[in-house]
């Protein structure tokens, strides 16, 4: 009887969080459109702090709530990371979040569905974030942006992870470092749910509390081929993490 009662109060207030995260994200398009009519130098660095602002709120409202444990601290000292490009393994739909939690500045290689998202599209633009729509110009924006110094952030699994602990990695993130000439700095997630893993319905309450760690790992740099490159990553993602969504995961 007791378990049940918390568990439906923990269901309450997942239910309540989402919408309160919906809120914000709707809000936060409309507050920025007018910055459609400002140069992109001055818009994309206010815009990204502002979505930094928005997930760093939510985590921190879903972990006083009991609802998550975070330990996202260690990303801080990427904070002044410039010419870089950041890749994570991805094992669940929230992962973004806890990288700009920390990171206010970054530019996020994102899949083109999410350009007409109603929540997500409207400040992914304004913030300078790279759809891969078209493969040839993404290559040569991601290049260009990290050339000019920008911190740029790819999944190179290309989707969720799907076979433990890594899937294999595309071969775009190893291309890009080399051709930017910038290095590989690694971020290692891992998470106690499958929640909002490939399949997972946002709406579907999970077991809670939900468990996420995210933590810089090795740096490679932009001196190997590009399949050397790839293949020292998958290497050592699966060297590293035994499994990235791992019940027995403990803060």
């Amino acid at each position: 009887m007791w378990y049940r009662c918390v568990r439906m109060g923990q269901i309450l207030l997942f239910y309540l969080m989402l919408c309160w995260l919906g809120s914000m994200l709707l809000l936060g398009n409309l507050a920025v459109l007018p910055l459609l009519l400002t140069p992109r130098a001055l818009r994309e660095p206010l815009v990204q702090r502002a979505i930094s602002l928005i997930c760093r709120c939510f985590l921190a409202g879903a972990e006083a709530s009991g609802l998550m444990q975070l330990d996202l601290r260690a990303l801080d000292r990427l904070g002044g990371c410039r010419r870089t490009v950041l890749i994570a393994n991805h094992p669940s739909m929230i992962d973004a979040f806890l990288i700009f939690s920390r990171l206010p500045h970054v530019v996020c290689l994102m899949k083109a569905s999410i350009s007409s998202n109603l929540f997500l599209g409207a400040g992914a633009y304004l913030a300078g974030f790279i759809s891969n729509r078209h493969p040839e110009l993404m290559f040569r924006a991601a290049i260009h942006a990290v050339r000019d110094g920008k911190v740029l952030m790819i999944f190179p699994e290309g989707t969720r992870t799907t076979r433990q602990p890594v899937n294999e990695m595309g071969e775009a993130v190893a291309l890009i470092a080399k051709r930017a000439q910038a290095p590989l700095q690694t971020i290692l997630i891992s998470t106690n749910s499958p929640y909002l893993s490939k399949g997972w319905k946002i709406w579907r309450p999970p077991e809670f509390p939900l468990i996420y760690r995210a933590i810089p790992g090795e740096q490679f740099e932009a001196s190997a081929s590009r399949d050397e490159m790839t293949q020292s990553i998958q290497d050592y993602y699966q060297r590293t993490l035994e499994r990235s969504i791992d019940p027995q995961l403990h803060l």
